[in-house]
Protein backbone atom coordinates (compact mmCIF):
# COMPACT_ATOMS: atom_id res chain seq x y z
CA UNK A 1 0.00 0.00 0.00
CA UNK A 2 1.09 3.61 -0.60
CA UNK A 3 1.73 5.65 2.61
CA UNK A 4 -0.16 8.53 1.40
CA UNK A 5 -3.07 6.30 1.46
CA UNK A 6 -2.90 5.99 4.66
CA UNK A 7 -2.79 9.66 5.69
CA UNK A 8 -6.14 11.21 7.20
CA UNK A 9 -7.97 12.71 4.77
CA UNK A 10 -8.09 16.02 6.83
CA UNK A 11 -4.67 16.27 6.74
CA UNK A 12 -4.33 15.62 2.88
CA UNK A 13 -6.93 17.99 2.74
CA UNK A 14 -4.93 20.79 4.91
CA UNK A 15 -1.35 19.66 3.06
CA UNK A 16 -3.36 20.63 -0.24
CA UNK A 17 -4.91 23.68 0.85
CA UNK A 18 -1.53 24.48 1.76
CA UNK A 19 -0.19 23.86 -1.49
CA UNK A 20 -2.97 25.75 -3.18
CA UNK A 21 -2.22 28.88 -1.08
CA UNK A 22 1.21 28.54 -1.66
CA UNK A 23 0.77 28.64 -5.56
CA UNK A 24 -1.34 31.64 -5.14
CA UNK A 25 1.58 33.65 -3.13
CA UNK A 26 3.93 32.49 -6.06
CA UNK A 27 2.78 34.44 -9.15
CA UNK A 28 6.72 34.31 -10.25
CA UNK A 29 5.81 30.38 -10.55
CA UNK A 30 4.31 30.74 -13.96
CA UNK A 31 1.63 27.94 -15.31
CA UNK A 32 3.87 26.86 -18.31
CA UNK A 33 7.08 26.19 -15.80
CA UNK A 34 5.02 24.47 -13.58
CA UNK A 35 4.04 22.14 -16.64
CA UNK A 36 7.61 22.20 -18.27
CA UNK A 37 9.28 21.12 -14.93
CA UNK A 38 6.66 19.20 -13.09
CA UNK A 39 4.25 18.03 -15.49
CA UNK A 40 1.21 20.33 -13.48
CA UNK A 41 0.00 23.41 -13.09
CA UNK A 42 -2.54 25.46 -10.98
CA UNK A 43 -5.23 24.24 -14.08
CA UNK A 44 -4.29 20.90 -13.57
CA UNK A 45 -5.05 21.14 -9.75
CA UNK A 46 -8.92 22.60 -10.96
CA UNK A 47 -9.18 19.51 -13.48
CA UNK A 48 -8.48 17.56 -10.53
CA UNK A 49 -10.72 18.80 -8.05
CA UNK A 50 -13.80 18.27 -10.25
CA UNK A 51 -12.56 14.60 -11.26
CA UNK A 52 -12.20 14.29 -7.22
CA UNK A 53 -15.81 15.01 -6.73
CA UNK A 54 -15.71 19.28 -6.46
CA UNK A 55 -19.42 20.44 -7.73
CA UNK A 56 -17.66 23.05 -9.78
CA UNK A 57 -17.29 23.71 -13.61
CA UNK A 58 -14.27 24.31 -15.15
CA UNK A 59 -14.36 28.15 -14.43
CA UNK A 60 -15.21 27.89 -11.37
CA UNK A 61 -12.51 25.08 -10.21
CA UNK A 62 -9.73 27.66 -11.57
CA UNK A 63 -11.39 30.48 -9.44
CA UNK A 64 -11.26 28.39 -6.47
CA UNK A 65 -7.74 27.19 -7.33
CA UNK A 66 -6.35 30.99 -8.70
CA UNK A 67 -8.45 32.54 -6.15
CA UNK A 68 -9.93 35.14 -8.83
CA UNK A 69 -11.37 34.67 -11.63
CA UNK A 70 -9.16 33.22 -14.49
CA UNK A 71 -9.24 36.11 -17.13
CA UNK A 72 -8.28 38.03 -13.87
CA UNK A 73 -5.56 36.07 -13.04
CA UNK A 74 -4.44 36.08 -16.46
CA UNK A 75 -4.21 39.75 -16.94
CA UNK A 76 -2.76 40.44 -13.64
CA UNK A 77 0.02 37.43 -13.94
CA UNK A 78 0.76 35.67 -16.84
CA UNK A 79 2.94 36.74 -19.23
CA UNK A 80 3.35 35.05 -23.53
CA UNK A 81 4.88 31.72 -23.12
CA UNK A 82 8.34 31.70 -24.73
CA UNK A 83 9.29 29.01 -27.89
CA UNK A 84 11.31 27.33 -25.37
CA UNK A 85 8.59 27.22 -22.24
CA UNK A 86 6.01 25.89 -24.78
CA UNK A 87 8.94 23.20 -26.12
CA UNK A 88 9.63 22.00 -22.18
CA UNK A 89 5.79 21.77 -21.47
CA UNK A 90 5.03 19.58 -24.87
CA UNK A 91 8.38 17.46 -23.36
CA UNK A 92 6.59 17.09 -20.10
CA UNK A 93 3.42 16.43 -20.68
CA UNK A 94 4.44 13.36 -22.74
CA UNK A 95 6.67 12.69 -19.86
CA UNK A 96 2.50 12.52 -18.54
CA UNK A 97 1.41 9.88 -20.95
CA UNK A 98 0.25 12.75 -22.91
CA UNK A 99 -2.07 14.11 -20.37
CA UNK A 100 -1.60 16.94 -17.68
Amino acid sequence: MDALDTLDDKIAAEAFRRLVRHLRKRHDAENIDLMGLAGFCRNCLSDWIVDAGAPLDKAAAREAIHGMPTAEWKAKFQKEATPEQLARMAESVKLNGGTH
